[in-house]
C-alpha cells in the first residue's frame, strides 16, 4: 500500500437550543454514522472560509466561525486514508434546516439537531464529540489517531 497524502478538513460545532447539528457521515445510507458538518479544505482559502462554504453546501445554513476547539485525526489502515479534522465553535447566523436542501457533492443527505443524550444513543465520530461540544469553551482538545468506522 502506497501512503496517501493526509487530508485536511474543517468541521463546525453548532449548538442551537442545547442541540448539536450533526449530519450523516456517508452518502446513500452506506452507514448510520453521524458527525459534525464540514469537509475538505481547498488550498488558498482560510480555514474559516472553507468551513463557511462547507456548512452552506451541506446544510444551507450561514455561520460565524469562532475559536478552534478540537483537533481529531483518523485513518483507515486498509486504504491508507488519513484525515485531520479541525473543529471550530460556530454560531448560526442564518437559515433553517430544509429537507429539500441538496448537498452539491451528494454526501450529506441527513441533518439532525440532537440533544447530548440523543447523540449518545447513536453511532458518531469522533468519540470525543459530545464532551467537546457541550464543554465550556477553553483550550483546544487533541483527540489522538483512531481507526475510521464504517
Amino acid at each position: 500500500m502506497t501512503p496517501r497524502p493526509t487530508r485536511l478538513a474543517v468541521r463546525a460545532l453548532i449548538l442551537k437550543d442545547d442541540r448539536l447539528l450533526v449530519v450523516n457521515a456517508y452518502p446513500g445510507g452506506i452507514s448510520d454514522l453521524c458527525c459534525a458538518p464540514g469537509g475538505g479544505v481547498n488550498p488558498g482559502q482560510s480555514l474559516p472560509d472553507n468551513l463557511i462554504r462547507e456548512i452552506h453546501e451541506e446544510t444551507g445554513l450561514s455561520i460565524q466561525v469562532g475559536r478552534p476547539c478540537l483537533v481529531n485525526e483518523f485513518h483507515d489502515p486498509q486504504s491508507g486514508f488519513h484525515q485531520v479534522d479541525i473543529y471550530f465553535r460556530c454560531k448560526l447566523i442564518g437559515g433553517e434546516i430544509d429537507d429539500l436542501w441538496r448537498d452539491p457533492e451528494g454526501v450529506v443527505t441527513e441533518r439532525y439537531w440532537l440533544t447530548r443524550s440523543e447523540l449518545e444513543a447513536r453511532r458518531f465520530k469522533p468519540d470525543s464529540l459530545p464532551a467537546v461540544a457541550w464543554q465550556d469553551p477553553g483550550a483546544p482538545v487533541y483527540d489522538p489517531l483512531e481507526p475510521i468506522l464504517r
